[in-house]
């Protein structure tokens, strides 16, 4: 298979439209794994290349790694078999969103499992903050715990570590963050290890594990794996746990390649037989009962449910919802997540329109990180609304809202191309406290050095006008004609979509709209009729309806608005980015694209 070549860019006024031309005789692929060459094409522009990965992408089947790969794996898993057998008290401390909760019930049940004596700690995002801190390590000594063991944080718990080592306690860490780092008098990072007894973390660099992006509740599951073996029970009982982690991947936005994206698609079909009461109950809350749970499902409709605990209440009442035994007591429980959703819906779009006045009427429009700083907002909101203005101005972007006296509480949001942790490092004399990932970080700051904070960031930072241009990544350039079921059909072999698996992005030039019509409760969506030059014909949809009437009217004028609008004759013509799916009515089946993207017909996919 060959190389890839550059690929051939279109400059868009809203985007840059990039037709990916990654090189492989996509016949062969499609003859050797029995797909149509377009699927075959698809997934080369993943970044699959040899026959073997072709081969694990596409195989349901494949092996997981080996989780005793993982650095202190052994150690870790026989600390906590020794303080079982000798009924030590263990408590488990996690954070508090999706992957903490999933990585928590994960532990817990299987600890359980095994005959511990094992209670568990879910922070108070208000008054404890993220992770584990010395009130909670001084809370557990206190309780009689000697045993700690924590998921989905812990790796830059330095203090709170050394303090339990230090009343004799004994700590496991299992977690997937970034390792802690300063940098040298070279400049040469030099990570900064950890007093805990046993650090299982993928990232350490003298880890052996050959995949570093699995979210806490994969390294939980991994640890839960060799627990059980080591405990005797045969470890294909962990495996009711991987709905739990795929639930976990997805919210926590782990790229879904290579043993993400297995345990997400094994993980999505025992989600749709669920026979934990909680899951079913939320569920069933959120009107899913008689669809297929898809992964957008669970970063778009369950995943917030839980996130809204820790945001306005206390996460664990998610927690609990998981070992709720009673599916009446679930369901009331379930209704209580999905209303505090609703509520956190509504806080969030307040928090996301007062960023975007104090950027557009102050000089922070001319930031290349974005800085801003919403004392009305509930702390808990602050990623939320980092990630929708990181969407909308495609800026790094940190929101801080009021914590304690002098005291702010920060999350971002990044884009490709800007680390945000290694930033937030650079600043860290600056910083009471900060941890997260390349694309997220939470961080607290006392409220007197936060301008220069804002300007230290915008100073060091190097991205360029290229790099703060949105990019749109184009599949196949596929005319409609091509569209068939069996092509739509062979489709559902890529999922499950997100982060590192991207749902395909088909593009024609030259689409005339014959007619469109508004339909929806709320008028917001558009229905459209459409001819290629061909004279091939399909229906489209797209969901911003303000949006799309004022870019036609600006490009062709109002009179071909309004022509087009009732079916005449007109001089729409576009260039669109699409995803072929088909539209089921009374039976009946029929192809139809769903538009992600479009222009004036101006593109030319032809190779440069």
């Amino acid at each position: 298979m060959g190389k890839s070549e550059q690929p051939c860019e279109v400059l868009n006024m809203k985007e840059k439209w990039i037709l990916l031309n990654k090189k492989a005789d996509f016949y062969q692929l499609a003859d050797q794994f029995h797909i149509d060459p377009v699927i075959a094409r698809v997934i080369r522009n993943r970044d699959i290349i040899t026959e073997a990965d072709f081969q694990r992408y596409l195989n349901d089947d494949t092996t997981l790694y080996d989780p005793y790969l993982l650095k202190d794996m052994r150690k870790g898993v026989e600390i906590i078999k020794n303080a079982i057998a000798q009924q030590e008290k263990i408590r488990i401390i996690s954070d508090y969103d999706v992957d903490g909760i999933m990585s928590n019930y994960i532990l817990y049940q299987a600890l359980h499992r095994c005959g511990a004596n094992v209670d568990y700690r879910v922070p108070d995002r208000i008054t404890d903050g993220y992770g584990m801190n010395e009130g909670m390590v001084r809370e557990a000594y206190e309780a009689g715990i000697r045993v700690l063991l924590t998921c989905d944080n812990g790796i830059s718990a330095l203090l709170p570590i050394a303090y339990a080592k230090n009343l004799g306690m004994t700590v496991v860490v299992t977690d997937h963050h970034d390792i802690p780092f300063e940098y040298d008098e070279e400049e040469k990072k030099e990570y900064i290890q950890s007093v805990a007894d046993a650090v299982i973390d993928p990232k350490q660099p003298d880890c052996d594990y050959p995949f570093q992006e699995l979210c806490g509740a994969g390294v939980a599951y991994k640890f839960v794996q060799v627990l059980y073996q080591e405990c005797g029970i045969d470890k294909i009982e962990a495996d009711e746990f991987i709905e739990f982690v795929a639930m976990a991947t997805v919210c926590d936005v782990m790229p879904l390649r290579d043993e993400n994206r297995i345990l997400v698609r094994r993980g999505l079909e025992e989600l749709n037989r669920t026979g934990n009461f909680g899951l079913r109950a939320l569920i069933k809350v959120n009107e899913l009962s008689t669809q297929k749970v898809m992964s957008y499902h669970l970063g778009f409709v369950l995943g917030p449910c839980i996130n809204a605990t820790g945001r306005l209440e206390n996460a664990k009442l998610a927690l609990e919802l998981l070992l709720e035994q009673n599916y009446d007591q679930a369901l009331i429980t379930a209704e209580r997540l999905k209303i505090l959703n609703d509520e956190r819906k509504e806080l969030t779009q307040k928090g996301i329109e007062a960023a975007i006045e104090q950027i557009e009427t102050t000089s922070l429009s001319e930031d290349r990180v974005l800085v801003v700083y919403l004392p009305n907002t509930h702390e808990s909101l602050a990623g939320i609304i980092a990630g929708r203005i990181r969407e909308r101005y495609y800026r790094p972007t940190l929101i801080l809202t009021d914590s304690e006296e002098g005291l702010l509480k920060g999350s971002g949001r990044s884009i490709d191309g800007y680390n945000m942790y290694e930033a937030l490092t650079e600043c860290r004399e600056l910083l009471v406290k900060f941890g997260g990932h390349p694309m997220a970080a939470g961080f607290s700051i006392q409220a007197k050095d936060l301008e220069y904070f804002r300007h230290k960031l915008n100073i060091l930072c190097e991205l360029s006008d290229e790099d703060l241009t949105p990019k749109l990544y184009i599949d196949v350039p596929m005319p409609i004609d091509y569209i068939r079921f069996d092509l739509i059909d062979q489709l559902e072999l890529l999922e499950p979509f997100g982060k590192g698996n991207e749902k395909p992005v088909f593009a024609q030039k030259n689409i005339k709209v014959r007619s469109a019509k508004v339909l929806g409760r709320n008028g917001n969506l558009l229905k459209l009729e459409l001819e290629s030059e061909t004279g091939a014909k399909i229906e489209g949809i797209y969901f911003e309806v303000e949006e799309f009437m004022e870019n036609i009217k600006r490009w062709f004028g109002e009179a071909e608005w309004d022509q087009m609008m009732k079916g005449w004759l007109n001089t729409v013509a576009l260039d669109i980015a699409y995803y072929p799916t088909t539209n089921e009515f009374n039976g009946m089946r029929a192809l139809q694209i769903v538009i992600k993207s479009y222009l004036p017909h101006t593109l030319d996919f032809s190779k440069e």
